[in-house]
């Protein structure tokens, strides 16, 4: 796989100092997110079922039944991803992808259809990472529009999905989310990857987080990230985890458009 570019070195130092100063300005909410809204629990939207399929090609899976946890990545793709999907893969363990427009979908096109064709749910994560309580909505519909046109055009599907970058959101962002049929979804474990290389820590934060119906956000732009996910997927299948994707965990309800989920 291709080694990293000073450019995307430069991109991933960027993204890492806007998360460090999100990391001091949410610390009470440091694992949640920093949404001040109500929010919707995947057990709770089990409850109301929906209408379509959420099976995937690794199969339906039930998580009234068994023990489910969600594995997300934000901010990609990069020149990490097709090594991390080569892992997912392997394991056969479906993800859920948050992406980037600007600098990354439209960078790494190629990948973005792989995540699709391998069976991973492929959301976004808006354009150009900017805070949508710090802008007009205007500005929000095409943070959230763009990126959406780009992955409709690869793959075929419009995202259903979206996770607002720092977990930031308010009352305009769940109005336009609803107009543009996307639900919003924060997370329940971080490992503060924006901050480390270690990949050991990496993994033992994700690991003292993890339960049942989680959502575990992490970052495979981070250089210590994705060589921590076998361990995390091997550890996590030894605890009884079940490994599902954003719409199986939620399924059979589905994820309203305007709600937000965690």
């Amino acid at each position: 796989m291709p080694f990293p570019t000073s450019k995307t070195k430069n991109k991933g130092t960027r993204l890492r100092a806007l998360a460090v100063s999100a990391a001091a300005a949410c610390l009470a909410a440091a694992v949640t997110g920093c949404a001040g809204a109500d929010t919707t629990l995947p057990s709770s939207a089990r409850a109301r079922p929906g209408t379509t399929s959420q099976a995937t090609r690794y199969g339906a899976v039930d998580c009234r039944e068994v023990k489910c946890i969600a594995l997300t990545f934000d901010a990609g793709p990069s020149e990490n991803s097709a090594r991390l999907l080569d892992i997912l893969k392997e394991k056969q363990v479906p993800a859920t992808f948050f992406l980037l427009g600007k600098r990354h979908i439209e960078k790494y096109p190629e990948l973005v259809r792989r995540m699709a064709a391998e069976g991973h749910e492929v959301a976004s994560h808006t354009w150009d990472h900017k805070i949508l309580t710090q802008i007009t909505p205007e500005e929000i519909r095409e943070e959230l529009r763009r990126p959406n046109d780009e992955i409709e055009r690869l793959t075929g599907r419009r995202p259903t999905l979206m996770r607002p970058p720092q977990g930031r959101t308010d009352k305009t962002v769940h109005e336009i989310s609803r107009e543009l049929g996307l639900a919003e979804v924060l997370w329940t474990v971080t490992a503060k990857d924006y901050a480390t290389t270690d990949s050991a820590l990496i993994r033992r934060r994700v690991l003292a987080q993890a339960e049942r119906d989680g959502i575990i956000l992490l970052h495979d732009l981070y250089d210590g990230t994705v060589p921590a996910v076998p361990g995390i997927i091997d550890a996590l299948k030894g605890r009884g985890f079940v490994f599902v994707t954003v719409p199986q965990l939620l399924a059979p309800g589905e994820a309203a458009p305007g709600e937000v989920y965690r």
